[in-house]
């Protein structure tokens, strides 16, 4: 194992006089790349939806050697893809150990290593770093300073040590060269100040770095990735020109395409699991129905289109979902957690926060687009399941006056015992899915009746629960009346009429 070798003259026996090959971090990474893609290995193992888009894009970034940029919308997995390229990382790499930015022992670029190394020649000792500690990501902000990223002059190091302030051995680094050999991931790029981002050009055109005017220079090896979003919505600043020429590629990121890729994208990072002996059995309509609200408000023209729906939205509502059902099963002493479409209505806490209004969506509320969001989206996933269904037995039995005052914590037994003398309802039910446990049957049910209340077959209220119509009828403002005339009175300007 390459940890057993303990000292600089063991590591030159090992790789030879010439040194380590290849060039450097992107060298090294396109290696391990290259050698994924001859063997078929998953290459961003979790990222859905980007196969034949976003990742042979990356690919190509990757074997030409570039510094990149991903550009997209809020909750597209860019931090998730940048954190990726850990793996094409070799294992453990061997450094000067003490050294702030990791230098490699048979090719040192700072002061102190050198010496080391003349003064010790072989029997240097050496350290191994884990592929973990090569990666360095900041979150940008307008208050970061050149000193954060790039380093600066330590007056008191300079003079406990009586070196000239031009003396590489006074410097105190940034984070940029403590990426040394690594990968430096920047997010939300328009973030930073435009005089810091001039601070980069070099790093990126040559590959060094300069402190504080002085001549110091080091000849860094650094992988540069950035994270953001489009110009047009990050109205906090922007990526200056100059420094957008130097980025060899800008690869755009985008939200699920299908709903298939969505649900896999929600099954895979929403914590659903919950822990006390309940078993959790989510229909598959419900799944469907959480997605598709996300896609509506996509397309919803009261929601802004720049800044995007995250899809942080299905994933946080589908736990908000399950935390209501669990609730409800504890309450009736059930055995099963199985959601229903009501209890979305329950999650909308976790769905007005993830989008931006527009002029017309700020007058109806975002509870209320909310609600016509869930509406939409439950009519969409009813249509695709019972298209051809008859529905009008049990359409009827409500427009006969029928009701049935049923909420999120009815149980499971009281929902099928107050729905059995519907005519036609339960066997609708029996269509969504398999429902051999009285829960999963009173979800069914719930579907059927939220599907149909969805197509304005008929009604809901929050209070009386489900009727006849297909919406309470709205309250009329009222009549606004006309003043009675006085034939004594002339109000000021007017011939014809007069008003008291």
């Amino acid at each position: 194992m390459a940890d057993s070798i303990q000292t600089l003259g063991e590591l030159r026996r090992q790789r030879g006089q010439a040194g380590q090959p290849g060039g450097g971090i992107k060298r090294e990474i396109r290696d391990n790349l290259v050698a994924k893609l001859k063997t078929g290995e998953p290459l961003f193992p979790g990222i859905i939806g980007y196969d034949d888009t976003v990742i042979p894009q990356l690919v190509n970034a990757i074997l030409s050697g570039h510094n990149f940029i991903l550009l997209g919308l809020r909750g597209q997995a860019k931090s998730r893809i940048l954190r990726g390229l850990i793996d094409l990382l070799d294992e453990q790499i061997p450094v000067v150990p003490g050294c702030e930015i990791h230098d490699d022992p048979l090719a040192p670029i700072c002061a102190a290593c050198r010496a080391r190394v003349a003064a010790e020649g072989d029997r240097l000792p050496i350290g191994w770093l884990p592929r973990e500690a090569r990666y360095v990501e900041k979150l940008a902000t307008p208050d970061v300073t050149i000193a954060d990223m790039v380093g600066d002059i330590d007056p008191i190091k300079a003079a406990q040590a009586g070196l000239n302030l031009a003396d590489e051995l006074t410097m105190h680094y940034g984070l940029l060269p403590r990426a040394n050999r690594g990968i430096f991931a920047i997010n939300e790029l328009p973030d930073l100040a435009g005089k810091i981002q001039v601070g980069l050009f070099n790093i990126l055109q040559e590959g060094d770095v300069q402190i504080k005017g002085y001549p110091i220079r080091l000849k860094l090896d650094v992988l540069l990735v950035f994270t953001a979003n489009p110009e047009d919505y990050t109205a906090r600043g922007k990526i200056i020109t100059p420094l957008k020429d130097r980025i060899g590629s800008e690869i755009r990121t985008h939200y699920p395409t299908t709903r298939q890729n969505a649900l896999a994208i929600t099954t895979q990072e929403a914590r659903t699991a919950r822990p006390g002996g309940l078993k959790v059995e989510i229909p598959s309509y419900v799944r469907e129905i959480v997605e598709e609200i996300a896609f509506q408000a996509r397309a919803e023209r009261r929601i802004d289109k720049r800044s995007g729906v995250s899809q942080r939205l299905p994933i946080t509502t589908l736990e908000l979902v399950v935390s209501n059902a669990e609730r409800r099963a504890l309450a009736n002493g059930e055995p099963v957690i199985v959601p229903r479409v009501n209890d979305v209505y329950a999650a909308l806490p976790s769905i007005t926060g993830k989008f931006e209004l527009e002029y017309e969506g700020e007058l109806r509320g975002a509870e209320q687009v909310a609600r016509d969001l869930i509406r939409s989206a439950v009519g969409a996933v009813f249509t695709n399941m019972f298209d051809g269904a008859d529905t009008r037995t049990v359409v009827e039995w409500f427009d006969l006056g029928g009701s049935l005052p049923l909420g999120d914590v009815t149980s499971a037994d009281d929902v099928i015992a107050q729905t059995r003398g519907v005519q036609g309802l339960q066997e609708l039910a029996q269509r969504a899915g398999p429902n051999s446990t009285p829960p999963s049957l009173a979800s069914a049910i719930d579907f059927v009746l939220e599907g149909l209340y969805a197509q304005k077959k008929i009604g809901r209220s929050e209070e009386r629960g489900y009727m006849a119509g297909t919406e309470l009828a709205p309250r009329r403002p009222a009549r606004r009346e006309e003043p009675a005339i006085d034939e004594n009175v002339r109000m000021p300007g007017t011939k014809k009429k007069y008003y008291n």
